[in-house]
């Protein structure tokens, strides 16, 4: 009975300890890397221009590849393709929704849902996203210019995603709605479950 006790202590052990490797490791750098874009693109391209197109900046792009990637600066109060921009109810959801996450993660922790080391970086990959963008929800609308001396409820209000990366995909020549570091962590994640969940049933099948 002591035996399995230890066995079970010691596994939870060595399970916290491979977490905090994963948000050392894992989260932590792609977390800072993400804020980091982000206000490197606030300070280099100037706020959307509230009367003509209040998300976008009239700035003109930074090319990295001509006609395929450019740096450039978008405010998202929604969430992919810009669904719930510039709505009331956009910023005080999407204030809540990383909250939800976060709390279904660390269910899935507890449940061992995160199968394997590869199951472990992609939970260190969706805290990097989660936390990135709720970073942005949080403080990015307080720093506009126009909302200086606003209440608290409406700097929140304004609270937007910074998105600066800008992609046209090659032979399809279709235009991808700009993205961050967080969501292309928050993406990677979602494939890498998906895989690491496949080849556990897989195995499991095979038994």
């Amino acid at each position: 009975m002591n035996e399995s006790t230890n066995g079970m202590a010691a596994g939870a052990v060595a399970k916290d300890r491979s977490i905090g490797w994963i948000l050392l490791g894992v989260t932590l750098p792609l977390y800072i890397l993400d804020q980091w874009t982000k206000f490197w693109t606030i300070g280099r391209f100037s706020e959307p221009d509230r009367s003509s197109n209040p998300f976008a900046t009239a700035d003109p792009p930074v090319t990295v590849i001509e006609g395929y990637f450019y740096f450039t600066r978008v405010h998202n109060q929604g969430v992919a393709f810009g669904f719930g921009n510039g709505s009331d109810w956009a910023p005080v959801v999407f204030l809540i929704v990383p909250l939800v996450a976060l709390g279904l993660i660390t269910l899935g922790l507890k449940k061992d849902f995160f199968v394997g080391t590869w199951g472990k970086v992609s939970v260190g990959l969706l805290l990097a996203g989660i936390f990135g963008n709720l970073t942005d929800r949080l403080i990015q609308g307080s720093l506009l210019s126009h909302m200086e001396g606003a209440p608290l409820w409406e700097r929140l209000k304004a609270g937007y995603v910074v998105d600066f990366i800008d992609i046209t995909i090659p032979l399809v020549n279709y235009r991808w709605p700009c993205f961050n570091i967080a969501d292309s962590c928050i993406c990677v994640a979602a494939a890498l479950m998906f895989f690491t969940g496949l080849k556990a049933d897989l195995q499991k099948a095979g038994k």
